[in-house]
């Protein structure tokens, strides 16, 4: 027997994955609600809607398990009733239509990541060209995403984006700033800059990496107070970046830079156009231009070929680098990667015990760091109130992946979305005790 839907013609948009498919939910909703759509982001059950839409990832084995069984629950809600019509899009429909198509028929349509106008047409919807930038958020009030560029040309062997999101495409400065104006105008204090290589950014717009001069312009924006870097790559980084950042306030001393390894073997054969000498090289010239910046990277361990001796080389890098923030992956055998000719030789195993070591290594290093930050003063913005706490995050801090401020709520007013200095009392591994410095 069918069940009634709860609520009639309401879309519901669910987001698997990273950042980039955040903001392409957001856009996609900002042009739903433009065509006079009751829309919602993850809508809690009971006041879920009758049509679904599931933004999917599908970087690695992981994560495109997640969108699988998100869809395949979605269409049981369908048969069942519960919900009316159930619509993919994202990375793994991208990349994996026909097989999706044919596994999982009951899906009422299939879109790839770059036919929004097919998807909002699908949903009685129009595409506004108008609309360029403007969207409805779905992050915390004070900060959003800023996708500065889709796509990229880089030619790294394990990596899948290129195959879902095609060639690296620049948005002009003008668009960027008019967007970070949009934002400013309703809250966002915190801009984070996305894209799959920030530091290609305006080689195809302007013929130069212009990611310095796109940072002038937005720290020109009133009411943006900080600006962060998200996904810059080592070979080719536009230096005069550093210079800015240590000058401009309103830029955080925070760079996120995935590494993926070090051993000369395996940077060789992941395709990574670096060395060890060059990547160490580069690492210290961040530090001596921007002292005190925080540097986030990402490591693949059990990469084909990975041997101890470069695994080795890896873990003694890790506690030489002290890196402030860092986040270490299995290496995941994508079908159509240039990796995916060589053998998938290290066993599942030997890669967890992998990752395990290089995380157990920056445990220690991450409480080390943050007892030299008790006594200190932070000045930190306040994303949210959890349980007993204010949660806050320092300029040195991303949310979702790094260390959070906790000041107690039962002894401390704060205003989610305000700034606050905050003096640290006490630390854990990855975060961080604090009350009001004038407490």
């Amino acid at each position: 027997m069918r069940t009634k839907s709860l609520k009639k013609n309401k879309i519901n948009v669910i987001t698997l994955g990273c950042s980039k498919n955040v903001y392409d939910s957001e856009v996609l909703m900002g042009q739903l609600k433009a065509s006079g759509k009751d829309v919602a982001h993850e809508a809690p059950a009971h006041e879920e809607g009758n049509i679904i839409v599931i933004n999917t990832c599908g970087f690695i084995d992981n994560a495109k398990e997640e969108s699988v069984n998100m869809i395949l629950n979605y269409v049981d809600k369908k048969e069942q009733g519960i919900v009316d019509k159930v619509f993919v899009t994202g990375c793994l429909s991208e990349r994996y239509k026909p097989d999706l198509q044919k596994e999982i028929p009951n899906v009422d349509q299939y879109f790839g990541t770059t036919e929004l106008p097919l998807l909002l047409k699908a949903l009685g919807a129009d595409y506004r060209h108008e609309l360029l930038g403007e969207r409805l958020t779905t992050t915390p009030k004070n900060y959003a995403y800023l996708k500065i560029a889709e796509g990229c040309d880089r030619p790294c062997s394990f990596c899948a984006i290129p195959l879902m999101r095609g060639k690296h495409v620049s948005q002009p400065i003008e668009k960027l700033v008019k967007e970070a104006e949009g934002l400013a105008k309703n809250g966002v204090k915190e801009l984070i800059l996305i894209a799959q290589d920030l530091t290609y950014y305006g080689l195809d717009l302007y013929k130069k990496r212009n990611l310095a001069e796109l940072l002038e312009n937005l720290v020109k924006v009133e009411g943006i107070e900080w600006i962060r870097l998200h996904y810059a790559f080592p070979s080719g980084f536009p230096m005069d970046v550093l210079e800015l950042m240590e000058r401009e306030p309103k830029i955080c001393n925070y760079i996120d830079i995935p590494l993926q390894h070090i051993s000369d073997n395996i940077l060789k054969s992941m395709r990574r156009g670096t060395t060890y000498e060059k990547t160490t090289n580069l690492l210290k010239q961040f530090r001596k231009a921007v002292p005190g910046m925080a540097i986030r990277t990402t490591l693949i361990v059990g990469y084909p070929g990975e041997t101890e001796e470069d695994f080795q080389i890896l873990k003694n890098w890790v506690e030489e680098m002290r890196f402030e923030r860092l986040g270490c992956f299995t290496y995941s055998h994508e079908e159509n990667t240039h990796a995916y000719l060589l053998e998938d030789d290290v066993p599942a195993e030997v890669k967890q015990q992998r990752a395990n070591e290089i995380m157990e290594i920056q445990s220690q290093i991450s409480w080390e760091l943050n007892q030299e930050k008790i006594g200190q003063v932070f000045r930190c913005i306040i994303d949210r109130k959890e349980g007993n706490y204010f949660v806050g995050r320092t300029e040195f801090d991303s949310p979702d992946v790094d260390n959070e401020v906790l000041i107690d709520a039962s002894v401390t007013y704060l205003k989610t979305g305000d700034f606050a200095a905050i003096k640290i009392t006490d630390a854990t591994e990855f975060d961080l005790y604090g009350i009001p410095a004038n407490a």
